[in-house]
């Protein structure tokens, strides 16, 4: 029996592509295309907004009631409220949001008591093993003599609205886990002095319409270590979703990562 999915945020670009992507998948079912309340094209087949031709499923403004799993692309405001309708309807929830506050990565937490959640600020599989790499290359590097360096650089879009990426942030996030740095410092100007060994570098370019791309630099005196991580298309990221909507509806209540999809 295939999966009905609902999906928050159906008209932005993943939107669209979540919802051409699920109706090509002959083991999922869209069942709902949901956007927020003012939005412009209410009531719009959503097939023809995602460019895959008429589905006789019109954008609608609610959540359906009985949806296998809900996908969420949208805006942390919303978030929190599309967790907290799932879990009162008791339906798994995929959110790939990014940019939530403390309070409202609180209600999520909440919501992943009576429901399974799968939460990363990055739906890439690539990406999340790349975080694997780089979070392994910070337990070997940490304690070098001389000191480690390491710089973010990331490249998106020039429609992306918040910098850094979310994708960047949790980068150095693990990173910082397993080497113990305390600064973020994002950019640099002036004349700064010399660069503390305490400090991760972050640095965000918005250039055409790359979908996205990220590399971490490990530095040592007279060598350096990069990992990059690059999307060639943004599929991947709905890709990822959707392999997250098959996981989710399999468990029991619970907050997880793309590392518990992977098995990492």
């Amino acid at each position: 029996m295939a999966i009905a999915l609902g999906i928050n945020g159906a008209a932005g670009r993943m939107g669209q592509r979540l919802v051409a992507l699920t109706t090509a998948a002959e083991d999922l079912e869209l069942v709902a295309a949901v956007e927020h309340r003012q939005h412009p094209q209410l009531g719009e087949d959503a097939g023809l907004i995602a460019g895959v031709g008429q589905l006789g499923l019109a954008l609608c403004d609610k959540l359906p009631t009985t949806a296998d799993a809900i996908i969420d692309f949208s805006v942390p405001a919303a978030s929190v409220e599309i967790a907290a309708s799932c879990q009162q309807a008791g339906i798994p929830l995929v959110l790939a949001t990014t940019g939530l506050d403390e309070e409202q990565t609180q209600a999520v937490q909440q919501a992943a008591e009576s429901i399974a959640v799968v939460w990363a600020p990055n739906m890439s599989l690539a990406v999340n093993l790349t975080m694997k790499l780089a979070t392994l290359a910070g337990e070997k590097l940490q304690g070098v003599a001389g000191g480690v360096d390491v710089e973010i650089i990331e490249r998106h879009h020039r429609f992306k609205e918040d910098a850094p990426s979310g994708t960047a942030l949790r980068f150095g996030e693990l990173i910082s886990e397993v080497m113990g740095q305390t600064e973020h410092v994002h950019g640099r100007e002036g004349i700064i002095g010399q660069r503390s060994q305490q400090e991760i570098g972050y640095h965000s370019l918005r250039v055409g319409d790359n979908p996205g791309e990220h590399t971490i630099v490990f530095s040592v005196l007279g060598e350096t270590i990069e990992l990059t991580v690059r999307a060639t298309d943004r599929d991947c990221y709905a890709l990822g979703a959707l392999q997250a909507a098959r996981f989710v509806t399999t468990q029991p209540a619970g907050l997880y990562t793309m590392d518990d999809l992977l098995g990492l």
